[in-house]
């Protein structure tokens, strides 16, 4: 059904859709490539929400380099579906049409409701020969969030831990910086500046205070903080109030507390919401949280996090991944471990993984793995 060519030119377009990693959201990221002859003349990718998608830029590109008719007759080869609906802008669907395209090559269906399918019906009625499939799996692992957004009305949630070989987060008197190497600390600033939302807890904030920003990646937009923080602990002094956007999801509404939070973030610019989610403990409801997050558009969901928020959201079922760096080191039993789950009575009830990617960083081992 598809030819190398048709690959190559789809790898150029999941390469360029790549480039929109940090500023999509809550978009897809999507690339696009225009082939006439055997030979591309347009590309372009999706750059940011609101501005012209990435079948758009690369009929425009192509125009500019090949003249306006060039585009008539041509194959565009796109990593999801072209839209069909009036969103911020136009639909690309109908524009494809209106260039007189002659085929069009899709990576794979888009997930939102408004679309699903209806992008490729409209091309197929206006006489467009439609493939669609091609290296979609890859298509799907870029726009991970996106999809489980779209289909779940949840963000995909991905823990970070950093831990010795024998699972040690930490010595026994919390110090942890650094077990691992400069390269595995700048590829976990990578994996925050392509999540829309960085998460931790008040335990987190209080023996760390950590700044939860990215700082070792060039990135054109900062992720929103998120600290669970049932009884309203965060010091007014706490970094992750130094800058952007911050929710903290308690389970009190203790207005003295948002006052003295409020008044600290409002000094140092920061935009500071409160989320009241209690559940029947008087803890936040991390079921609760993880959905709101994904009704404010949050597609991917960066958690780093301690022993115990780490154990509750996967107890709770609120992962879908783990993103793990091994240093090679063993620190011993005396050691915090990576999550606090209840002791189990028998093997089969152990929670199950499945190795998704492995790589080495320096010294250090990144494992990726995803709840089964």
């Amino acid at each position: 059904m598809f030819t190398p060519i048709d690959q190559s030119f789809m790898r150029r377009a999941l390469e360029l859709a790549e480039r929109g990693l940090h500023s999509t959201s809550p978009n897809p990221r999507v690339g696009a490539v225009v082939v006439k002859d055997g030979r591309a003349i347009g590309e372009g990718f999706h750059q940011v929400a609101g501005e012209a998608h990435a079948e758009v830029n690369a009929v425009r590109d192509a125009r500019s380099r090949a003249g306006h008719e060039a585009v008539r007759g041509a194959t565009v080869y796109v990593t999801l579906e072209p839209c069909n609906h009036h969103g911020k802008t136009p639909p690309c669907a109908d524009f494809l049409v209106s260039e007189g395209v002659a085929r069009v090559v899709a990576a794979m269906e888009d997930p939102n409701p408004r679309v699903a399918g209806t992008g490729f019906d409209r091309l197929r009625a206006a006489g467009i020969d439609v493939r669609v499939g091609l290296l979609a799996q890859e298509a799907q692992e870029l726009n991970v969030g996106f999809v489980s957004r779209m289909s779940r009305g949840l963000p995909w949630t991905r823990l970070k831990v950093a831990a010795s070989l024998d699972g040690k987060t930490a010595l026994a008197n919390g110090e942890s910086q650094w077990i691992t190497g400069p390269q595995a600390r700048r590829d976990g600033h990578a994996w925050r500046a392509r999540a829309c939302a960085v998460l931790t807890g008040i335990g987190t904030v209080i023996e760390d205070d950590p700044q939860l920003n990215v700082r070792d990646v060039v990135t054109p937009r900062q992720p929103i903080k998120v600290v669970v923080d049932s009884a309203l602990r965060t010091p007014p002094s706490a970094r992750v109030l130094g800058e952007g956007r911050v929710l903290i999801a308690c389970a009190i509404d203790d207005a003295a507390a948002r006052r003295r939070l409020e008044d600290a973030a409002a000094a140092r610019e920061c935009a500071l919401e409160f989320l009241v989610l209690p559940d029947a403990r008087g803890q936040v409801d991390l079921g609760a949280l993880v959905r709101e997050l994904g009704r404010r558009e949050i597609n991917e969901l960066h958690v780093e996090a301690g022993f115990t928020l780490n154990g509750a959201l996967l107890r709770q079922r609120c992962a879908d991944e783990v993103l793990i760096y091994f240093a090679a080191s063993i620190i011993g039993h005396s050691g915090q471990g990576m999550f606090d789950l209840p002791e189990l009575t028998r093997l089969d009830e152990r929670l199950r993984l499945k190795l998704h990617r492995v790589t080495q960083l320096g010294d250090d081992l990144r494992l990726i793995a995803r709840i089964v």
